[in-house]
């Protein structure tokens, strides 16, 4: 037999969440409900389906499992095909008089809201608090090197007397409609069933009077000193994550981030393209024609490089991982160092007559090959 498409069964997406995947059994169970469909036997066939879709995607492990192989071969308790009546077997739905003037939509509303009284806690969670970002202003060494610093930081924090609550919590009661179980029995009719405390929304606790500390809000403003580490290889527009030093959720809920914002100032010598830096360091004629060995800085210090004989101005050398630390990788970029030869001042004359004496020796002419005919 084909394993069946519990997904398909409710009408809901593989990524469909519990609450989604609740909210279409209920709506399905309340069209196919064997009571309200007395010897229909397609209804009731289409219930069990529905419920026992509804047993497999609302319970993690059944649902990994289902999700991973197809198929459920342990379900324990209650099994596939399971029929849910809530403890209405042997109800008769039939009889719309036992109701009185009450539609069948007010009762399955007040019915299902019992029977999934936890739910709407899960869609009503309090929300997250705020992100919040600090601009950060950084020498480029700094920036290069990476560093750790105290900033000062304002920010929404929970209200230690109320814990964010937003009340006194001293001035909390028992909830006297259900006397703290957070379910009251309704009547309808000839039927009796629990359904979700509306007084105090199923918590059995009754909200007590604003917290005087926060004056309701559950936060409140601080300027907190932090102790940050900005890691080496940062540039202008990178964001260093802070965790939990965001403002706080409203009601309890969780605190959002700190975003560290860094902006980087510009360097003298070097210039920075993605990883890799960039220098132009000067050298003279006689360096760049015979060749030698030069000093050049670094973010490490002092680095020496080899000048080949020839070399033109111009010409570009590599110092591997001399260059920014990723902040994707371990690994650094590279130094590109540029060569620009200057000339010498000549003022004597025994200068200028081996000059001359040197262009006699090498008859090169650099501009030939801008010769037209």
């Amino acid at each position: 037999m084909e394993p069946k498409d519990y997904y398909k069964i409710l009408g809901v997406g593989r990524d469909a969440s519990t609450a989604e995947i609740k909210k279409a059994y209920k709506k399905l169970a309340r069209k196919f409900h064997p009571d309200l469909n007395p010897g229909d036997k397609a209804a009731e066939g289409r219930f069990k389906e529905v419920s026992e879709a509804h047993d497999v995607l609302t319970d993690p492990q059944k649902r990994e499992k289902y999700d991973r192989f197809g198929t459920i071969s342990d379900f324990g308790g209650a099994g596939p095909g399971t029929t849910h009546t809530y403890g209405f077997e042997g109800f008769d739905w039939s009889d719309s008089s036992q109701f009185g003037s009450t539609s069948f939509k007010d009762i399955f509303s007040d019915l299902f809201r019992g029977a999934f009284g936890g739910q709407q806690d899960e869609e009503q969670q309090a929300p997250a608090g705020d992100d919040i970002q600090y601009t950060m202003n950084l020498g480029f060494e700094d920036a290069m090197r990476g560093l750790t610093t105290r900033i000062q930081v304002a920010r929404l924090q929970h209200c230690p007397r109320c814990r964010g609550a937003g009340r006194d919590t001293g001035a909390e009661r028992t909830c006297p409609s259900c006397n703290g179980t957070g379910r009251v029995m309704m009547q309808k009719g000839h039927m009796r069933f629990a359904s979700a405390c509306t007084r105090c929304q199923g918590k059995g606790k009754e909200r007590g009077s604003p917290c005087s500390e926060c004056h309701g809000d559950g936060r409140q403003e601080v300027t907190e000193a932090l102790r940050v580490r900005i890691p080496p290889g940062v540039e202008t527009g990178s964001k260093v994550r802070i965790a939990g030093k965001g403002n706080a959720g409203r009601g309890g809920g969780p605190t959002g981030d700190l975003y560290i914002i860094t902006n980087v100032s510009s360097h003298p010598f070097f210039t920075r393209e993605g990883d890799n830096i960039y220098c132009t360091i000067p050298v003279t004629v006689t360096e760049a024609a015979l060749g030698t060995k030069i000093d050049v800085p670094t973010l490490d210090g002092t680095a020496v490089m080899k000048i080949p004989p020839g070399t033109q101005s111009g010409q570009k050398f590599r110092l591997r991982e001399k260059g920014a630390q990723s902040l994707r990788t371990n690994l650094r970029g590279d130094q590109f160092v540029e060569v620009r030869i200057v000339m010498p001042q000549i003022k004597d004359e025994r200068s200028k007559e081996i000059l001359r004496e040197l262009a006699r020796l090498n008859p090169w002419n650099p501009r030939e090959h801008l010769k037209t005919s």
